[in-house]
C-alpha cells in the first residue's frame, strides 16, 4: 500500500472515530445548548417583569391577595405572580409539572421571588418542555450533516495534501530508483522541496548510488586489467609447456605433468577470456547494428553444438517461425547467448533427453522458451544461478567455473532483454527470454 493512500486512511478512520464518538455525545450536547439558551430568554423574561413591576407597580398585577396568570393559547409559555410568606426566597430553574385548564404539563419554570410594597412575592416564568425537545431534534440533524460535511471536506483537503507533500518523495524515487540506468552516470538534479527530511533522503541516495557506481566501475577497471595482464603469461607458459612437447629426450612422466598443466593453463585461459567478455559487455565496447534472424541463428547454434547432442543422444526442437528478426543487436553475442542456454541444456540433461525452444507474442514483445529434461535447478539455488563464481549443487562437471550464464545475463542486460528461470528439481528448466518489442521492430 502507497505511502499517500496509508495516510489518506489513516485520516479517515480518525475522523471516523472522531464522528462517532460525537454523535454519541450529540444528543447531550445539544440538550445542555438547548437547555441554556432557554435558561437565557427566562432570565430576560424574568428582568423584563421586574422592570414592568417597578415601573407599573405591582398593584396594577395583583389586589387584594389575588395571583395574577397569563399564559398563551397553546399554553407554551407562561407566566404567574403569587404573593408568598415574607421568609420564603427561591431563585431556580428547574423541570416542573403544572395543571393548566385541566392538563398536567411539565414546564421549565425559573421561580424568583422578590420584594414589592414591602411584601414578597414569588414570579414564575415558565417554557413548555416539548417545545425543547421540538428544537433539539433538528438542532442534532443539523449538527450532524454539518459535522459530515466538515469531515468530507477535511478528507479532500487531507488527500490534496498529502500528494502535495508527498510529490518529492514520489519524484525522488521516480528519478533515483526507477528510471535510474545502473552504473549511475547522470548529472545530478536537486528535487524541488521544503521538506528537510526529503532534502536529506535525495542527497543521501544520490551519494550512495555515486559511491556504488565507483566502486562498480573500479571493479569493472580490475577484472578488465587483470584479465589483460594475465593472458600474456598465460600465452608465454603455453608456448614453453609446447616447445617442452617438441623435445625428443622428454620422460614419459614429464609428459604426463605438462599434459595435466597445459588442460589447467586452457581452464584458466577460458576462464580470463570469460571475465574479459563480461568486462567488455558490461563496458559497452560491442556494438549493435547487426539484423539477425531468429530462426536461423538457432540452427546455426544446433548445426555448431550437433556432436554434443549425438554423444548425449538429446533431441533439440527449434519451432520458431522464421519471419522473427532482431534488429540492432550484435549478432556475436546473441549466438554466444543461445549457445551457452543450449549447451547447458545438453550439459545438465538426462541421456535421451530432449530441448524444445518455442516463441510466442505479447504485448511486450516476443518470448522465447527454451526448456528441457534435465536434472532441473532447487529452490535454494534458483535465486544465484547468475551470480559469478557461484559454484551450485548441479555442477558436476570439472570444467564448470559458474561463469556460463552471468555471460548470459550480461548479453541480455545489453540488448535489453529479459531473462527468467522456471525450474522443478528432477524434471527440468525453462529459460524465458523476454525481447522487447523494439528489438523486433
Amino acid at each position: 500500500m502507497k505511502l499517500n493512500t496509508k495516510l489518506t486512511l489513516f485520516n479517515a478512520i480518525s475522523k471516523l472515530v472522531i464522528v462517532v464518538f460525537f454523535v454519541l455525545l450529540l444528543p447531550l450536547l445539544i440538550n445542555y445548548i438547548s437547555l441554556g439558551y432557554t435558561d437565557g430568554k427566562l432570565v430576560e423574561q424574568k428582568d423584563k417583569v421586574l422592570q414592568i413591576v417597578k415601573t407599573l407597580g405591582i398593584g396594577n398585577y395583583i389586589t387584594d391577595g389575588e395571583s395574577y396568570g397569563s399564559y398563551t393559547l397553546l399554553k407554551e409559555e407562561y407566566i404567574s405572580l403569587d404573593e408568598v410568606p415574607a421568609d420564603e426566597y427561591l431563585d431556580t430553574i428547574m423541570n416542573e409539572r403544572r395543571i393548566v385548564e385541566g392538563d398536567t404539563i411539565e414546564y421549565r419554570i425559573l421561580s424568583h421571588t422578590f420584594k414589592a410594597d414591602k411584601k414578597n412575592y414569588l414570579l414564575e416564568v415558565g417554557k413548555s418542555a416539548s417545545t425543547l425537545d421540538d428544537t433539539t431534534g433538528p438542532l442534532q440533524k443539523i449538527a450532524f450533516l454539518v459535522l459530515v460535511g466538515m469531515i468530507l471536506l477535511t478528507i479532500v483537503a487531507d488527500q490534496v495534501y498529502s500528494n502535495y507533500v508527498l510529490r518529492p518523495l514520489r519524484q525522488i524515487i521516480k528519478t533515483r530508483l526507477n528510471s535510474s540506468r545502473f552504473p549511475y552516470t547522470g548529472s545530478y538534479r536537486k528535487v524541488r522541496t521544503s521538506t528537510a527530511d526529503f532534502q536529506y533522503l535525495d542527497i543521501s541516495i544520490h551519494r550512495m548510488m555515486e559511491t556504488i557506481t565507483n566502486k562498480f566501475q573500479k571493479e569493472r577497471e580490475f577484472i578488465s586489467n587483470a584479465s589483460h595482464e594475465l593472458m600474456t603469461p598465460i600465452s608465454i607458459l603455453q608456448t614453453k609447456i609446447e616447445n617442452m612437447f617438441a623435445e625428443e629426450d622428454i620422460a614419459d612422466d614429464l609428459k604426463v605433468r605438462l599434459l595435466e598443466m597445459q588442460r589447467i593453463l586452457n581452464r584458466l585461459k577460458s576462464i580470463t577470456k570469460t571475465l574479459l567478455l563480461i568486462s567488455q559487455i558490461e563496458n559497452e565496447q560491442f556494438i549493435k547494428q547487426d539484423e539477425v534472424n531468429l530462426s536461423e541463428m538457432l540452427h546455426d547454434v544446433q548445426d555448431e553444438i550437433s556432436i554434443r547432442l549425438e554423444q548425449k543422444e538429446v533431441t533439440l526442437t527449434v519451432n520458431v517461425p522464421a519471419d522473427v528478426v532482431m534488429h540492432k543487436v550484435n549478432k556475436f553475442l546473441l549466438f554466444n547467448l543461445l549457445f551457452n542456454l543450449v549447451n547447458n541444456a545438453i550439459k545438465y540433461n538426462v541421456e535421451g533427453g530432449s530441448i524444445n525452444i518455442t516463441t510466442h507474442k505479447n504485448t511486450s514483445g516476443l518470448i522465447l522458451n527454451i526448456a528441457d529434461t534435465g536434472i532441473g535447478i532447487g529452490d535454494d539455488e534458483l535465486p544465484f544461478i547468475f551470480d559469478r563464481f557461484k559454484k551450485l549443487k548441479r555442477a558436476l562437471q570439472q570444467d564448470s567455473f559458474g561463469l556460463g550464464l552471468p555471460i548470459v545475463k550480461s548479453i541480455a542486460d545489453f540488448h535489453g532483454i529479459t531473462i527468467e528461470v522456471t525450474s522443478q528439481k528432477g524434471q527440468g528448466s525453462t529459460f524465458i527470454l523476454l525481447i522487447p518489442a523494439e528489438v523486433l521492430k
